[in-house]
């Protein structure tokens, strides 16, 4: 029996979460905040942040909380909505047990009309992130439906008063908006069977007076949807979670529905927040196969370099050129496999096309390895091509609502992953491309929203995610050393859930160095650096048509995995020098860029984009200008997170963007290196002619002893 006003406490390294059964079977958060001390009277702590009762509320105010009751007041949103027989189940769940153990809590609630359990489990992991998720149990005889149900109903701080999201679209993701939370509600919903553009599984809340920062995660593949409320009385709460079903989801006796986590992590400011999300992804706990994968490759992609212009002849020679600058890995992309010549057709059938290759993908690959880099190819599994054997021979394998037309998108239609028989058909062909031919390296794209959500045989769409880990887990058993990238027209599919199974993710198909520095920018609040490819485009550039030069292009690429998107063959000698002197920078500093503390630069001038990672002993920043200054001699540029007692030898690694070198006051000086400390490189900064539109340059810090 749990009383009412019984308290339980749950510490991370830097948060303490205090919870209180407050009645009514309801829990609520009592305090969610920074590490408190071990003695905290956590009744006096509970008492002191409650109010009393005013005109305009039921006789017992009724409280959020996780499980709020709607028959008693409360005005907000549900946890769970329920159906049986096409009729809302009303629910009485009665507050039975809550277990503590060291960093989790686990609620259950039980309902003895229609048998059913509720548990809610919060637990805090590595970097102070809180999973948070409910499992529904039905032990009755009757089936139950879940129409919708939550994963977190969470209290907000009452600090917190602004949100900013980040929607986009194609090639322009994660845009981020701020807009204050005030009375009444915000919804954020994804469509189309993945976590998309609209911005609503990436959030972060702070203050617009005070310090704080949340950020908030829904780690799931499919579609979400989230919503903050704000009542008359100025409680906040956000609720989370996947987004309702087209149909739901069927619990017979002794079935279990449990939801995707939601994430989230509280933090002093938004740096630190930033830091508890990359410690988070860098652990087991999301990156499972960080150990095996070793430095991150420099990658060639065969897409804007050829695109579905190639045969085995020119793929050789754009190998040869790829090894002459560095790249380490070598990527066929679309167009490899059979009857594909365009997007209209050939998706579904991952057999090598002969016209192309006569002899299979060995001899390109053997070529490719004689050159010192490993190979990747593209595959895009979970569609299939109208005009392709495998939708001729099996029209019944797609996602339809059974008419004779299903609607195309990009000339193709997305499989019914829940069917065995299309489960089983791509896995033996992954299988048989990687078991045949010595793959390193998978990208798996995914170019189309899945509609109509619902099969149309019943399974309920969440399953298609479902149906998407079990196949990319089949295959990394069978294939435990192949590397696999998630892309979905860019970063239309980025989570932490996938990431789980991939080694990295596509953040956009938009190369132009200056989207990519603001795409890059949002990206890096929650994601580190190694799993964020980043590619030196063509230029001009396919999507924006700008020009640009080859040293702005690969600065912009050297902050994250890096690669290389274009022909090597089409630069000049003076540009492939400067993309190989490029990449040899990279491959120097990768093992700091992707295991130090990462931290955003904020610069006066708002055309100037700024990072920094810092390692024990050593240090490297990049800053670019996207706009013609408005001062010609802008703000010194602050390098914050260095040893403030330490001293640091600074250069500018070359090569140096050619016009803006000539502003420098004295290049031997950058070239040899200036001792300052971390205190005046934090407080003073550094004077660099940022000037002119598409300059940047990289910032080398070596600690030395004085």
């Amino acid at each position: 029996m749990v009383e009412t006003g019984e308290t339980w406490r749950l510490d991370g390294e830097t948060i303490t979460l205090v919870f209180i059964a407050t009645g009514q079977d309801n829990i609520n958060l009592a305090y969610f905040g920074r590490r408190l001390p071990e003695g905290e009277n956590l009744d006096a702590l509970a008492r002191s942040g409650q109010f009393g009762k005013h005109e305009n509320q039921p006789d017992t105010p009724p409280v959020g909380g996780f499980l709020p009751n709607l028959n008693a007041g409360y005005r907000g949103s549900a946890a769970l909505q329920l159906q049986r027989a096409d009729q809302a189940l009303l629910t009485r769940f009665i507050l039975d047990d809550v277990s503590v153990s060291q960093d989790k809590v686990d609620f259950i609630w039980l309902d003895a009309d229609h048998r059913l359990e509720l548990q809610l489990c919060w637990e805090i992991r590595s970097g102070d992130m809180i999973y948070a998720r409910y499992t529904l149990k039905n032990e009755g005889e009757e089936t139950a439906y879940v129409k919708e149900m939550a994963s977190v109903m969470l209290p907000l701080p009452a600090q917190l008063d602004r949100m900013t999201q980040f929607a986009g679209r194609w090639t322009g993701e994660m845009q981020a908006k701020t807009r204050a939370m005030e009375r009444g509600s915000i919804e954020l919903m994804s469509h189309g069977g993945k976590s998309g553009f609209s911005g609503g599984d990436w959030l972060v809340l702070d203050s617009s007076h005070a310090a704080g920062a949340l950020g908030y995660h829904f780690a799931w593949s499919g579609d979400h949807r989230v919503r903050i409320e704000v009542n008359e009385d100025g409680e906040k709460m956000l609720i989370g979670g996947s987004a309702p079903e087209q149909s739901a989801i069927p619990l017979g006796k002794h079935e279990i529905y449990q939801t995707p986590v939601a994430m989230f992590a509280l933090a002093t400011d938004q740096a630190a927040l930033t830091a508890q999300f990359h410690q988070h992804v860098r652990s087991k706990h999301v990156l499972h196969r960080r150990d095996l994968t070793g430095p991150r490759k420099v990658h060639l992609n065969s897409w804007e370099a050829l695109g579905f212009d190639l045969d085995e002849s020119r793929l050789i020679a754009l190998a040869d050129h790829a090894a002459e600058i560095g790249i380490e890995r070598f990527v066929l992309d679309d167009g490899w496999f059979k009857g594909r010549r365009s997007t209209n057709a050939g998706l579904g059938d991952w057999t090598v096309d002969t016209d192309l290759f006569p002899l299979g993908l060995k001899p390109l690959i053997d070529h490719v390895q004689s050159r010192d880099m490993d190979f990747g190819l593209w595959v895009e599994p979970e569609m299939v091509s109208p005009d392709s054997d495998l939708y001729r021979a099996h029209p019944d394998w797609v996602l339809s609502d059974r008419s004779n037309c299903p609607a195309t998108e990009r000339h193709q239609l997305a499989l019914d992953l829940c069917h065995q028989g299309v489960a089983d058909h791509l896995f033996a062909c992954i299988d048989r491309l990687l078991s045949d031919n010595d793959i390193s390296y998978l990208k798996w794209d995914h170019n189309r929203r899945n509609f109509p959500l619902a099969s149309g045989n019943g399974i309920p769409e969440y399953m298609q995610t479902v149906s998407l880990y079990a196949l990319l887990d089949r295959i990394q058993t069978a294939h435990p050393d192949v590397e696999i990238e998630t892309c979905s027209s860019g970063g239309g599919r980025v989570d932490l859930a996938i990431l789980g199974y991939c080694t990295r993710v596509w953040p956009s198909d938009n190369n132009d160095p200056i989207a990519r520095l603001r795409i890059m920018d949002s990206w890096t609040r929650f994601l580190p650096l190694e799993v964020l490819g980043n590619h030196v485009g063509p230029s001009p550039n396919p999507v924006t048509g700008r020009r640009s030069e080859t040293d702005f292009r690969a600065k912009v690429a050297l902050f994250g995995h890096m690669g290389v998107e274009a022909n090597p063959a089409d630069m000049s000698p003076g540009e492939r020098a400067n993309l190989k002197a490029h990449i040899a920078l990279y491959k120097e500093w990768r093992a700091l860029l992707h295991s130090g503390d990462f931290r955003r630069l904020h610069h006066p001038d708002e055309g100037v984009y700024g990072q920094i990672a810092v390692g024990e002993t050593r240090a490297l920043a990049m800053a670019a200008q996207t706009r013609f200054a408005e001062y010609f001699n802008v703000a010194p540029l602050r390098l914050p997170g260095l040893d403030p007692d330490a001293y640091y030898e600074v250069t500018l690694p070359e090569p140096w963007p050619e016009k803006a070198s000539a502003y420098l006051t004295d290049p031997d000086i950058w070239r040899d290196g200036m001792i300052l400390s971390g205190m005046a490189l934090a407080e003073r900064g550094l004077a660099l002619p940022l000037t002119h539109p598409e300059t940047a340059w990289l910032i080398a810090l070596e600690k030395v002893k004085s």
